[in-house]
């Protein structure tokens, strides 16, 4: 049940990372559920509305949510994902990662960016259907 991304957007999402260094980017992914597999079509960049630690977290205003969702309904798309970076720290989810997701059986991408320099990129899809019961799986990314 992998996440298929295209290569210029896996590019174009870990240079992203590397631009907001040393604050965390965030992005949208859009793109097809053929379950179980997520298939990313575009990539939306957002900007990080946390002005008190933009290093270690991350928000996505509500306006521009809307605003991917009516692009993605325009283009026949749904949103699948969500992005952000983690500057000099692993591509691992964190609690406030995990507090934080709510878009169950969307995929969330990590890159690690060490030094400026995008690492690791890894993917976790939020399982479950409450908060209660949420989890994250680890979820296989597929570069086509």
């Amino acid at each position: 049940m992998p996440l298929t991304i295209p290569q210029p957007l896996y590019d174009e999402l870990r240079a992203h990372g590397e631009e907001t260094y040393p604050h965390e980017c965030c992005g949208i992914l859009l793109g097809k559920s053929a379950d179980p597999d997520l298939h990313v079509h575009q990539i939306i960049r957002a900007g990080n509305t946390r002005t008190d630690s933009a290093h270690n977290r991350y928000n996505i205003a509500p306006q521009e949510l809307i605003a991917a969702q009516r692009q993605a309904r325009k283009s026949g798309l749904d949103i699948i994902g969500f992005y952000h970076s983690h500057p000099d720290h692993p591509a691992q989810w964190s609690p406030t990662d995990f507090a934080e997701a709510h878009w169950f059986g969307c995929a969330y991408v990590i890159t690690a960016i060490e030094k400026g320099h995008a690492a690791i990129t890894n993917s976790f899809l939020l399982t479950g259907t409450t908060e209660d019961d949420k989890t994250f799986i680890s979820h296989p990314i597929e570069v086509t």
